[in-house]
């Protein structure tokens, strides 16, 4: 298994750099829609959705909120309006990341706000995605925001795995502890300011909101990592699917980037960087 991890990373990485790099903003988008669109199809068995048309029909609707955004996505107050309302999500769904007590299942009287989860887990996602590779100099903010997740996550692996003794959220995510997060938001701290200032080149004058802001997008970047393994634990499910050899689906990879993505634009235009 790890093995095929490894193998699988050394492939993915290289091709992601080379699309953001090379790509325009349009034709990222294209290719960035379908991983969004095969994340919706894994989303649709995560809630209960077992008959192929209707999750074929699931896959269509996100399809077709794309295509309407990609021409509209240059709007401030569309923009704004999803990245605010994915802000809001991510609020409450701390709150049931925190009360999750184990349950199995998912209620069918549920399904309906778990489809309008997807949508706020991959529109917002998608978007800010194709927006920040827009922006002047945006290959380098998109790789950077990228590199910071990766960090973040090798961070805390490395330091949870040595001196991890207290759980996070045992009930939701074994593996994950709070020395964890800590050395998640160390190694991020580095990096920001490294980064910040000889990649990015932030001015002096944010460089401090500059690393606030990236600390707590690593901390969002938890919840969704959390958040997928609550709505896979409900479900009965290890991945989200088996398309990546050893990394189960594309909501396995990018579960942490459904939480960060909006958040990060949203606050480097609130911050005016």
């Amino acid at each position: 298994m790890l093995k095929h991890r490894i193998l699988t990373a050394l492939a993915l990485i290289p091709l992601v750099v080379w699309g953001i790099y090379a790509l325009s903003s349009e034709h990222l988008a294209y290719v960035l829609a379908v991983f969004v669109a095969i994340g919706a199809w894994e989303w649709t068995r995560i809630i209960g959705i077992r008959q192929p048309v209707l999750r074929a029909v699931y896959v269509l609707i996100v399809a077709a909120m794309m295509f309407v955004l990609l021409d509209q996505r240059h709007e401030t107050q569309i923009l704004h309006t999803i990245l605010f309302a994915s802000a809001a999500w991510w609020l409450f769904a701390l709150f049931l990341i925190v009360s999750y007590q184990g349950q199995q299942g998912m209620s069918a009287s549920a399904l309906p706000l778990n489809i309008l989860v997807g949508l706020l887990l991959l529109i917002p996602t998608w978007l800010s995605l194709v927006v920040l590779h827009g922006r002047d100099g945006g290959a380098h903010w998109l790789l950077f925001m990228f590199v910071l997740i990766w960090v973040a996550d090798s961070g805390a692996y490395f330091v949870g795995r040595k001196f991890g003794r207290n759980k996070l959220a045992p009930k939701v995510s074994p593996g994950k502890s709070r020395e964890g997060v800590m050395g998640a938001l160390l190694f991020a701290t580095i990096y920001v300011l490294l980064g910040g200032m000889f990649w990015l080149e932030i001015s002096s004058d944010k460089m401090i909101e500059f690393v606030l802001m990236c600390l707590v997008i690593v901390l969002v970047s938890v919840e969704g990592d959390l958040l997928e393994s609550l709505y896979k634990r409900r479900a009965g499910v290890k991945d989200s699917g088996n398309i990546l050899p050893g990394h189960g689906g594309v909501l396995d990879r990018i579960d942490s980037v459904t939480a960060a993505a909006p958040l990060f634009v949203l606050g480097i235009q609130l911050l005016e960087i």
